[in-house]
């Protein structure tokens, strides 16, 4: 009986590997907004990590968060590393790689803890009817661990979709206001 309980694991443990290994590592979230504010007042809020505060979903969970900045004060070079002991915020780094005025913001994304991992990270500003689109799209490729954990997750989709809307939501609120 203990030899067949045993087997039966082992096919179930087989089973589960096997389909995290079939899993795409390629990833990519994107959120679209409209923002009644011109591309150059949204370009400036997401092109100064300073202003991140402002709408960042993540920039409140741990009111210990450590943050440092690095480079210049906005665009190409400019960075941010935040610390946190809370593992839902980990530690990290951003740094702005490429910044075209009112147009874009390519930036790329360390995660060092609880998880190492990297992201390209863009946002994209259009000119719309009434304002602005706002789209933040993340890419990215996943490990073996990590196609894994996100299989467990529902997807990088739903691990940080709603993320990314609370934080457009939270800039539309700010550019908004203004």
């Amino acid at each position: 009986m203990l030899a067949k309980i045993g087997i039966a694991l082992l096919v179930v443990i087989v089973a589960v590997l096997g389909l995290v290994a079939v899993q795409p590592s390629a990833y990519k979230v994107v959120r679209t907004a409209q923002i009644a504010a011109p591309p150059a007042e949204i370009h400036a809020l997401i092109n100064d990590f300073h202003k991140w505060e402002g709408w960042s979903p993540w920039a409140k969970l741990d009111p210990n968060m450590k943050t440092t900045y690095s480079g210049p004060a906005a665009g190409a070079g400019a960075g941010y590393h935040w610390v946190s002991a809370d593992d839902n915020v980990g530690e990290g780094q951003m740094t702005i790689a490429q910044s075209v005025p009112a147009e874009k913001v390519v930036i790329n994304l360390e995660f060092i803890k609880p998880f190492a991992s990297k992201s390209l990270t863009e946002f994209t500003v259009a000119p719309a009817p009434g304002g602005s689109t706002v789209q933040w799209a993340m890419s990215g490729e996943n490990d073996f661990v990590a196609k894994g954990f996100m299989m467990a997750m529902g997807g990088m989709d739903k691990a940080v979709g709603a993320d990314f809307e609370k934080g457009l939501a939270q800039m539309k609120a700010l550019a908004e206001k203004k």
